[in-house]
């Protein structure tokens, strides 16, 4: 498992590889063994970075991939100051860089950079449907664009040196896997969803109808190890115990593979999922949980990821703890790498 210490490449979601050659002044890439872009480093508080051939025009995928490489070598550091003798248009245009305060000075901010879909996000409508009211069983909301199928999210998080997807569940594919999972005695104390296969298949199959839940795969390095449901909030029982935006996301939460749990592990897949709830709608301000509320040990895992207990209610089936994140602060504070 590689480190963020001995790192030398990094995998695209394409399949490409992203290679460096990197000192303290100098900043070499190569895209699948070709040279990419040569930078100059000067290190301090801020990170200045400048073209070795400063008359050189390099193109969009240059700059995202050394803002990528750099932010991924060190998730603490927040900004790249770029100088640059011509203007980046294509970079400005997309919101990679924008404009310093400065003439031929150009800023990459780690909240701007990890917004930016591609490539990490797969088929995805909601991010250009438009919005039109609808009610269902008396709640008024906006008309849910068609679910995705397939895989919907891949990165390579280079702290845990494997890769993080999201795939949509496959219901005759899956049932068996979430059968397991769900008659687990553990995954039962909290779910309480235990049964039969053809149970399950029923209940899959339902949700899989429902326009207003996502159901999900987790996988690391293409093994299955978790189930998750993504719902719309506003359409959801949670909605009258709180003021629920039109796009506010929930989401269900549950690992079925005993080898991938503990905390190294929650922080990559849990900052992975909300990662692409916010990138799947830019609408989407909040993403919202409602775990049990003696189930501390999540609560606490949450809390590592930024958000925080709103408050505690009462579903008829449980004692809730309302946990909650903002757009703002999950990429202002987040650590991807």
């Amino acid at each position: 498992m590689s480190t963020l210490h001995d790192l030398t490449s990094l995998s695209l979601p394409s399949g490409r590889r992203l290679g460096a050659d990197e000192t303290d002044s100098r900043l070499s890439l190569v895209l699948e063994g070709q040279p990419l872009i040569q930078l100059v480093l000067a290190r301090g508080d801020t990170l200045q970075l400048s073209l070795q051939d400063v008359q050189a025009t390099p193109d969009g995928q240059a700059l995202w991939a050394a803002c990528y490489w750099l932010f991924a070598r060190d998730p603490a550091r927040q900004r790249l100051v770029w100088s640059l003798a011509r203007s980046p248009d294509e970079a400005l245009r997309s919101g990679l860089l924008i404009p310093g305060s400065v003439t031929g000075q150009y800023l990459c901010e780690r909240t701007l950079f990890w917004q930016l879909p591609q490539p990490w996000l797969g088929q995805s409508f909601s991010d250009t449907y438009p919005q039109q009211m609808a009610i269902t069983d008396g709640k008024r909301h906006p008309l849910r664009a068609t679910k995705p199928r397939g895989e919907v999210y891949r990165r390579f998080d280079a702290r845990l040196g494997a890769w993080v997807s999201l795939r949509t569940v496959e219901v005759e594919g899956d049932v068996e896997r979430f059968n397991r999972w769900q008659n687990n005695p553990r995954v039962l104390a909290f779910w309480q969803e235990g049964g039969s296969v053809q149970q399950h298949r029923e209940y899959l199959s339902k949700l899989e109808a429902d326009p207003h839940t996502l159901t999900l795969i987790g996988c690391f390095d293409d093994e299955p190890f978790a189930y998750f449901e993504a719902y719309w909030a506003r359409e959801d029982r949670i909605a009258p115990f709180y003021d629920a935006d039109n796009y506010d996301r929930g989401i269900h939460m549950l690992v079925g593979e005993e080898h991938h749990r503990g905390s190294h592990k929650v922080a990559s897949w849990l900052s992975a999922l909300v990662h692409y709830l916010f990138l799947d709608d830019p609408r989407t301000q909040r993403v919202v949980a409602e775990p049990r509320a003696d189930n501390q040990r999540m609560i606490g895992y949450m809390h590592n990821q930024c958000f925080h207990c709103e408050k505690e209610f009462d579903f008829p089936h449980k004692r809730a703890a309302l946990m909650m994140l903002g757009r703002e602060r999950f990429f202002d504070r987040c650590a991807l790498s």
